[in-house]
């Protein structure tokens, strides 16, 4: 059962549209929307919306973990457009949101399997979802006889992405899973290899609750995204191999294998 996997889509949808030539099974891991490209801070909505200079200083704030020089750089952009209050900036923000997962979901192969990432707004997806897309979030899918969970979205930090979540909900959400041949989520487990990112230079958050749940439960594999630059593509805890599928934004080509 060839199985193509993408996780961090980050706008990507030319190559998202051809991201399932020759599966027999896609899934998507989520982070569809694209705020700012690190690699490229021409590109994404903040830079749409307050130009490249301050795009390559907000991203420059973040990846130092300069997170309150970052929000005042924000602040300062919001009023230089002449908006200051928060549930109008979010009005702009999510019109242009729409815009994005219009494009993307268009660009998404059916059938599809998909969970959300922390860059996504789960609210949204409905609006978007085509035939043959599948949202799986806290449930198991049953695919070629074997048991498939998926949980989406990541954990509260600094960073205040759009769809964060408290480490108990997020820890009840896997335990509603039961056990699995194959774990899928958006985040890694808590493991040192997997949640450094070697260009960010900082451990990205992992999740305590899926480490417990891997060592508990052990499916064969755990497919992962959120580390954009991996220390380490993939880690073996007990006989579960735990893999990160990579950052499609960057390769643009899924990560495929056989299950």
């Amino acid at each position: 059962m060839r199985t193509h996997i993408v996780s961090d889509i980050h706008g990507a949808g030319l190559a998202l549209a051809g991201a399932a030539e020759g599966s027999d099974v896609f899934v998507c891991l989520g982070d569809l929307i694209l705020f700012l490209d690190y690699d490229d801070p021409e590109r994404g909505i903040y830079a749409d919306l307050f130009g490249v200079d301050h795009a390559r200083a907000y991203i420059e704030a973040r990846t130092a973990n300069r997170f309150d020089e970052a929000r005042a750089l924000s602040d300062a952009a919001w009023a230089g457009i002449g908006i200051t209050d928060r549930e109008q900036r979010w009005g702009i923000l999510e019109s242009m949101v729409k815009l994005q997962y219009e494009e993307l979901f268009a660009a998404m192969p059916t059938p599809a399997l998909m969970t959300y990432g922390n860059v996504d707004i789960p609210a949204l997806w409905p609006n978007y979802v085509r035939d043959g897309h599948r949202i799986v979030d806290a449930q198991v899918v049953e695919v070629g006889g074997q048991r498939w969970g998926f949980v989406g979205g990541g954990l509260k930090s600094p960073m205040r992405t759009p769809y964060e979540i408290d480490p108990q909900e997020y820890a009840g959400k896997l335990s509603e899973l039961g056990p699995v041949d194959v774990l899928f989520t958006h985040i890694p487990p808590l493991h040192p290899l997997l949640n450094y990112d070697v260009v960010a230079r900082r451990f990205e958050i992992g999740s305590e609750a899926i480490l417990n749940y891997v060592n508990e439960h052990q499916p064969r594999y755990h497919f992962f995204g959120h580390v954009h630059q991996p220390l380490s593509g993939r880690a073996r805890i007990g006989r579960t191999e735990c893999v990160n599928v990579g950052h499609f934004h960057g390769r643009e080509r899924p990560f495929v294998i056989d299950l």
